[in-house]
């Protein structure tokens, strides 16, 4: 048995089904963990959706923003936006029943897992983990975000989840604004400004960022100890490296063109596909 943590698919079916051939899959022994952005901006998210779905029993799977976007967008609570390619999954008639069961995916996923190294805690979530949270603040934070999503009352939840402010802990002034700024750490962010808010603007590379930006995976984390392992994607322009040993970004870019990359947790071996046209 083996345990796959996959990049960004971003509806790249055709590069999954091909990473998959690499890395020999076996639904039937093997886990897949998807950082998030199932689909958006690629060309096939309904089958990228179809497919994880039918393996759901062998996928741990957390949300990410176009997750969540295409959620609001199916309830009616966003407009789809000119650029978003998941037309397919609202048209299809298989649409309910994928996004009901996207509701059931969580925001993150924690498990221990023996490597080669010894027993280490690998934590994934979409886009990082804020640093002054702890796990006990990750789990707590997280599940109440995920009770929302699957709640009878997810349509008032998508109301106000979506925006960039507040920024920073200290600005929160309702319940509202708190989970906002939190399923924003989860889904949305890169970069810290130089007073510890989050900057939701820029989305490039860290070498050719403003002076006062910091990664979030810069600075001290309360959650790290010598047997914890971070995952994450979201970030495209990183291509797979933070210079961390136990921090890994797992988005390579394949939605633009770039590369579709797993890596498997056990020895950290990294696998990829390039982009087929």
């Amino acid at each position: 048995m083996s345990n796959y943590a996959i990049g960004d698919l971003q509806g790249c079916y055709r590069e999954l089904q091909e990473l998959l051939t690499t890395i020999s899959f076996d639904r039937k022994k093997d886990v897949l963990w998807l950082c998030g952005d199932l689909v958006n901006r690629g060309p096939d998210s309904l089958n990228c959706m179809l497919y994880l779905y039918s393996i759901r029993d062998s996928c741990k799977i957390v949300l990410g923003n176009h997750d969540i976007h295409l959620i609001a967008v199916s309830d009616s609570i966003r407009k789809k936006s000119t650029k978003d390619t998941f037309g397919d999954v609202l048209k299809s008639p298989k649409r309910k029943e994928l996004i009901d069961w996207l509701k059931t995916c969580p925001l993150h996923n924690i498990e221990k897992i023996i490597t080669e190294d010894g027993e280490k805690e690998f934590v994934m979530t979409h886009a990082g983990i804020p640093h002054h949270w702890t796990k006990e603040d990750l789990i707590k934070n997280s599940n109440e975000l995920s009770g929302y999503l699957e709640s009878k009352n997810s349509n008032t939840f998508l109301e106000y989840v979506f925006g960039d402010e507040p920024n920073h802990p200290d600005e929160c002034r309702t319940p509202e604004e708190k989970m906002r700024l939190n399923l924003n750490y989860l889904t949305r962010m890169r970069f810290y400004n130089s007073d510890g808010s989050i900057n939701l603007k820029y989305k490039g590379k860290v070498e050719a960022a403003p002076g006062d930006l910091k990664p979030w995976f810069e600075h001290e984390l309360k959650i790290m100890n010598q047997d914890t392992h971070l995952l994450f994607g979201h970030w495209a322009a990183l291509n797979g490296h933070t210079a961390k040993q136990n921090i890994t970004a797992l988005d390579t870019g394949c939605a633009w063109g770039n590369k579709l990359t797993a890596m498997r947790l056990e020895d950290l071996s990294v696998f990829s596909c390039d982009k087929l046209n």
